[in-house]
């Protein structure tokens, strides 16, 4: 018994000074693989006498034990001190520089859309919203345009399959819907703008199939043209940054109102840039107009008491007339170049108090 005392002492040496999981390995095979000195012990046993088998059978299995039970705890440890080790040398000082990188950026659409917002909120409006796929009456019929209108035609609108009741569900091709949505829920007063996607099928250098529009919708029982004019001119002058800004109202159609205007602001173009709000040149930006009273009937208000005023614009073309980008197509091609150069910091919130841009 004295030799595997003298044994057990040696491995349990051996297993003690193994540097890495590596070496404690190469120490286990040699004590316990099919060659190792304690294998080679227990080969022993079939030339011993059944009462030498009594006693060194039951103490080579508890060296054997022992021997493994001291493999895994050292194989524990070094993995702790490996991992201490680790974590020291891939800590990282918080206080050094960030390293430059590629950092994200808002894209020019969404910052608008939050410069829109911001303005509004402001001055009173809410945010209301409605879904992408209408029904013809929410995103026609509603709003007074009639069945011969070029609007409802195939080569305009995005139509899904017809039903079985002949009946066929369109993608919005305005923010409008969103309008008759909010009267039949909400008592007057009213003060809302309605940003989001809008669709129609028309591509080139100023269209795209999808684009992006913010409406207004103010209801009340005094609510006149002087008004509207009023919070035209108060969003221009805020969203391009200006102090003064010319504006003319030019007579139009649209079915949805009357009477109904175009809106038009001074601007100049020198050495190829556009300045708002100064120059003897003009450009159209939006639509407007007093709520036609078929749109208040359809909503379900008494035109006879209530009346009000709705403008629609189109958020991807300010952003374009705000931030000198020459062609539409460019928002939705993904290109990371061209979204470094136009894109916003992420921490670029809009806001009235500290400048918009």
């Amino acid at each position: 018994m004295a030799d595997l005392d003298n044994l057990e002492k040696e491995l349990l040496a051996a297993i003690e000074a193994a540097g890495d999981e590596r070496a404690l390995d190469e120490v286990r095979v040699a004590a316990l693989g099919k060659k190792g000195s304690v294998s080679e012990k227990m080969k022993t046993l079939g030339g011993m006498s059944p009462e030498e088998r009594k006693v060194a059978g039951p103490a080579l299995n508890s060296l054997k034990a022992r021997v493994t039970e001291a493999v895994e705890a050292r194989r524990k440890t070094l993995a702790e001190t490996a991992l201490e080790e680790r974590l020291k040398s891939e800590t990282i000082d918080v206080t050094l520089p960030v390293r430059p990188q590629a950092a994200g950026t808002i894209h020019p659409v969404t910052q608008v859309m939050e410069e829109v917002i911001a303005i509004f909120a402001d001055m009173g409006f809410s945010v209301a919203e409605g879904p992408h796929i209408e029904t013809d009456w929410y995103n026609f019929g509603a709003l007074n345009i009639p069945p011969e209108h070029p609007a409802r035609q195939d080569h305009d609108t995005f139509y899904l399959k017809e039903k079985a009741d002949g009946s066929r569900m369109v993608l919005r091709t305005h923010t409008s819907p969103v309008q008759i949505r909010t009267m039949e829920n909400v008592e007057p007063p009213i003060r809302i703008i309605a940003p989001g996607r809008t669709f129609r099928a028309d591509s080139d250098m100023t269209h795209t199939p999808m684009f992006h529009q913010v409406e207004a919708l103010v209801i009340d029982e005094t609510t006149h043209m002087g008004h509207l004019k009023g919070t035209l001119e108060a969003f221009c002058k805020a969203f391009f940054e200006v102090d003064d800004i010319k504006m003319r109202f030019r007579p139009s159609h649209f079915p949805f109102t009357e009477p109904s205007m175009e809106v038009d602001i001074g601007c100049t173009w020198e050495g190829g840039e556009l300045k708002i709000g100064q120059g003897d040149s003009w450009m159209e930006i939006l639509g407007s107009g007093m709520v036609h009273p078929n749109v208040l009937r359809a909503g379900g208000y008494d035109p006879d008491r209530y009346q009000g005023y709705a403008f629609g614009m189109g958020i991807d073309r300010i952003a374009m007339l705000k931030y000198g980008i020459p062609d539409l197509r460019a928002f939705f091609e993904a290109d990371l170049r061209w979204l470094r150069h136009y894109g916003f910091p992420a921490v670029a919130k809009p806001t009235l108090a500290e400048g918009l841009s």
